[in-house]
């Protein structure tokens, strides 16, 4: 009997219709995570993720929870279609001797398949972090303004937002303009800061996402040769990405500094990965290192839930009028 191939195409698209269908559901989420992770010690201007997306909402309106959600939607395609087309790639691959996966093989297919995504994370999330953060920076701006700010005019919400007397409002600035400015001052590196970071917090989410997730996921079949019901697709995706997010946190607030090109008065800047991390521990404690983890968590979890969920329904073999494979437990 042949071997039954796996099909790269439709596994692509099945992964990019469930990033995009994910992302949209988790974004705001997403943006309050971005700014409690770069806000300082004593420069706060959200307490927590509630208070936040209050402020955003009130400052910024509906579609300003959404900021850098464009390119996110643009570029979140192919990064899950990598992501989760490369797990099944080499879990496929490991598995041709027929014996079952190991959790060793598990493992080594999610670090093989969180490498291969940085290529459109880091980018993707270049720009996406200049353009969540860009609300936190003017907020900031208004507070520090406050004294000299009597006679200036601006938005009135952005003032009971905040609840300070307004001032100026930054002028918005997209997500092409950034990219643009990056590629003329550092050619293609630019897009690229923070590479060391993001392969520092993609491969150890993989490695701890994809086995956890197969593994729950096993747990619901009635037998090798079903699949499991969706609902146990979605909470085996909900409970591995929000046990992977929190253990990889660390790396994650890391990332969106090094990233984070704007800072706010006395932010100071990183060298490196090692330099961020010492400072990050002698000026604003252990506890920093974790900041954000709850709202990561939150978008992570429903994310990988509706992904997963996506991804087993089968849309690229239906467009592609092909059977489903599955891979074997």
């Amino acid at each position: 009997m042949a071997e039954k191939q796996i099909s790269l195409p439709s596994k692509l698209i099945n992964g990019g219709v469930a990033g995009i269908i994910g992302v949209t559901c988790v974004f705001p989420i997403d943006l309050a995570k971005t700014r409690l992770q770069n806000q300082r010690t004593g420069q706060q201007v959200y307490k927590n993720m509630l208070d936040c997306l209050i402020k955003t909402l009130r400052s910024e309106g509906y579609f300003g929870m959404y900021r850098g959600a464009a390119v996110n939607l643009t570029l979140v395609t192919p990064e899950k279609a990598i992501k989760l087309a490369a797990n099944d790639f080499f879990r496929h691959h490991f598995s041709k001797s027929g014996k079952g996966l190991t959790v060793i093989k598990e493992m080594l297919s999610g670090c093989a398949a969180g490498t291969c995504q940085v290529i459109i994370t880091t980018p993707m999330e270049m720009l996406k972090i200049q353009l969540q953060d860009a609300g936190r920076l003017a907020a900031q701006r208004i507070i520090a303004t406050v004294p000299s700010a009597k006679h200036a005019t601006a938005s009135p919400v952005l003032t009971r937002a905040y609840n300070v007397t307004p001032v100026p409002v930054m002028r918005k600035i997209s997500a092409t303009q950034i990219a643009a400015e990056l590629f003329r001052a550092h050619g293609i590196s630019g897009l690229y800061k923070g590479l060391g970071a993001t392969l520092l917090r993609d491969v150890p989410f993989s490695v701890i996402y994809f086995p956890l997730f197969a593994n729950l996921n096993k747990l619901g079949q009635r037998s090798a040769s079903e699949k499991a019901p969706f609902y146990v697709s979605f909470l085996a995706g909900c409970v591995a990405g929000c046990t992977a997010a929190v253990a990889v946190n660390p790396c994650d607030v890391i990332k969106t500094r090094l990233q984070s090109l704007n800072r706010g008065a006395h932010e100071e800047s990183y060298r490196g990965i090692v330099d961020c991390a010492r400072k990050l521990w002698i000026k604003e404690g252990p506890a920093a290192f974790f900041k954000g983890a709850s709202c990561r968590a939150l978008v992570i979890a429903p994310l990988f839930g509706i992904a997963q969920v996506m991804y087993f329904v089968g849309v690229g073999e239906y467009i592609l009028g092909i059977p489903q494979y599955s891979l074997k437990p």
